[in-house]
């Protein structure tokens, strides 16, 4: 067994991790997630920690090393703080609305888009050109943010749509008279 890369994961108070080959359960105080690890890696709970070692020191294992406890890593902050992701939207008339737990999108079409929450997704408006998505699973979050950033992608002529905050949309020129 190699011991290069080991970084063990710290498990915080109240949070519950169980083990069976294959599948790592976490329990938290925010949710309860399952994922599915690669069978070859050696995971072990020790002394509040859970170590993640490698069976050889081939290509495939060592990325699938990092794969699993970065995995574990997020499983184990997903539960305890959550994830965010935060949407920004330009152009003028464009806004968003929460509608009960659904998200009511106005983005230049000739009706209103409606994006309702999967489980364990929350959305909110802060202001009107403004979305965050909440939940403790990565993976999701990420997801669900890329889906309504696709209803209006960022164009690169005047720039209007929806964007990650802080992301950089390339301008280009436009014809000339």
């Amino acid at each position: 067994m190699s011991r290069i890369g080991r970084q063990p994961i710290d498990i915080p108070a109240g949070v519950n991790v169980s083990l069976s080959p294959g599948r790592v359960m976490v329990n938290g105080p925010l949710a309860e997630l399952t994922q599915t690890v690669p069978a070859r890696m050696n995971i072990e709970q020790q002394d509040g920690t859970i170590v993640v070692t490698r069976p050889t020191e081939r290509g495939e294992d060592r990325a699938l090393h990092g794969l699993t406890r970065t995995l574990i890593a997020n499983m184990i902050e997903g539960v305890t703080k959550g994830f965010e992701k935060r949407l920004e939207i330009q152009g003028v008339g464009y806004r968003a609305a929460l509608r009960g737990t659904s998200l009511e999108l106005n983005v230049g079409y000739s009706h209103s888009v409606t994006k309702d929450p999967p489980a364990g997704i929350t959305f909110e408006v802060p202001t009107p050109t403004q979305i965050t998505v909440r939940g403790s699973d990565k993976q999701q979050v990420g997801q669900v943010a890329a889906e309504i950033r696709r209803i209006r992608p960022p164009e690169p002529y005047k720039g209007k749509g929806i964007r990650y905050e802080g992301e950089y949309v390339r301008r280009k020129v436009g014809k000339r008279a």
